[in-house]
């Protein structure tokens, strides 16, 4: 048996198990959903921007400072964040302020951090 890739040493199936898990699965539109959600979280630009929102609601121009990129690029990977519902945005003047969608946002952002931090 390889240690790098540990294996059943003979072919068994418990029926229980794979019965109760089957039928607790999420169906195929929820698991598509969750994986372009990870998808999203994917690009190191698109989490740093996250992470900002976690701290604080932030104008596109403080997002550019932060990030260290154009309006149009910010404004880019913010539309994808929206589309992900992961971020929302007030218009106030002639500015736009962003914010994280909802509190399980971040709670997947908090909780990655705290399992890779392990």
């Amino acid at each position: 048996m390889s240690e790098l890739n540990p294996v059943c040493q003979s072919f068994c199936e418990h029926t229980d198990a794979i019965e109760d898990v089957r039928k607790a699965m999420a169906d195929d539109v929820h698991i598509t959903a969750l994986a372009e959600l990870f998808k999203m979280l994917g690009d190191g630009t698109r989490v740093r921007m996250l992470l900002a929102l976690a701290r604080r609601e932030l104008c596109v121009c403080d997002l550019t400072a932060i990030i260290g990129m154009s309006q149009s690029a910010v404004s880019h990977q913010l539309r994808y964040l929206r589309t992900a519902k992961l971020v929302r945005y007030r218009k106030e003047g002639k500015n736009v302020f962003y914010s994280l969608d909802d509190d399980h946002v971040t709670g997947l952002l908090m909780q990655g951090l705290e399992h890779i931090r392990e």
